[in-house]
């Protein structure tokens, strides 16, 4: 019998790492190992308990990393800029360099595209302008690489850009995105594009793979909360300058973000097609938004209304 190849999973405790290990996991054609910086956490002490081996590592001390990869065939890599910042370039570099020296066979990267370079410069947005250049350094190196580039999640409608409720009864979400298709994928789906990746490493290695699971207006994903919900829900179009002068933490980078997406992003369609090859129970917009229907619901007759 072959012994199963050991892939290690960076970020296992969080959303997007978490998916990619419990879909390994049940599998069961890898042995997975997550690397993690408190092994007795309980989101950690669950993955043991599912059968993966736990490793401590921390992405600011190499040697850990190093020790992590050891006898491993593939490396799942995710770094967290909201979490870090700046030092994420740093962090990505420590992790490329570990795989590097441990002759990874197989390394998996979450990675974006420049913005600053799709904009020539106007429009720099730190949380994909340093992934994209952590791509470039992985490329520099020679590893063997895949690198996902993950869209916009549809998580973020219940976490960081809620219905808002105006004094007409009518829901409402805005930000700079226009007319221009906005693509979007389910965290939970990340999982089984990256295990597909893994079981054919002679098709994806070199390759960059987009995870898309829907690629329509916001006005499109308006229409599908209304119908869902049963709430009128309205996309509401805040140009780049109105949103970034909100002043919240990262309010201007996210303007440039959805400002670059308007302009130079028109559509992933191709991305969408390879992500339901890949993984074919890939969530629909509208099969998500139906799943997590009741979870909507109690947001939004908990939030406070806004009058306009």
């Amino acid at each position: 019998m072959n012994k199963k190849k050991t892939i290690l999973v960076t970020g296992a405790t969080g959303a997007q790492g978490g998916s990619v290990a419990w879909v390994l996991l049940g599998q069961d054609k890898f042995k997975v190992r997550v690397l993690t910086r408190d092994t007795s956490s309980p989101k950690a002490i669950e993955l043991e308990r599912a059968g993966a081996e736990l490793v401590y590592g921390d992405l600011n001390k190499p040697d850990t990393l190093v020790n992590a990869m050891q006898d491993c065939y593939g490396v799942y890599g995710v770094t967290n800029y909201w979490e870090h910042y700046d030092k994420e370039f740093q962090q990505g570099r420590n992790l490329v360099n570990a795989v590097k020296k441990t002759d990874i066979k197989h390394f998996v990267l979450h990675t974006l595209p420049s913005y600053s370079i799709l904009s020539e410069g106007k429009y720099p947005t730190p949380h994909c302008d340093i992934k994209a250049q952590l791509q470039l350094y992985t490329i520099s190196q020679s590893i063997p690489a895949t690198f996902l580039q993950v869209a916009f999640y549809y998580e973020n409608f219940l976490n960081y850009f809620p219905l808002i409720r105006h004094d007409d009864g009518s829901y409402h979400f805005g930000f700079p995105q226009g007319d221009t298709r906005l693509a979007m994928v389910s965290v939970e789906d990340v999982g089984g594009m990256v295990a597909a990746i893994f079981d054919h490493p002679k098709e994806y290695t070199g390759r960059v793979v987009g995870a898309v699971g829907a690629d329509e207006t916001c006005e499109t994903y308006a229409a599908i909360l209304s119908n869902v919900l049963g709430k009128a829900v309205c996309y509401d179009y805040i140009p780049r300058e109105q949103y970034a002068g909100f002043g919240f933490p990262g309010a201007e980078e996210l303007a440039n973000m959805f400002e670059v997406q308007r302009l130079h992003i028109k559509g992933r369609q191709l991305d969408l097609i390879e992500s339901y090859a890949l993984n074919p129970a890939m969530q629909s917009f509208v099969g998500w938004v139906s799943k997590h229907k009741y979870q909507f619901l109690a947001a939004m007759n908990n939030g406070e209304q806004v009058l306009i």
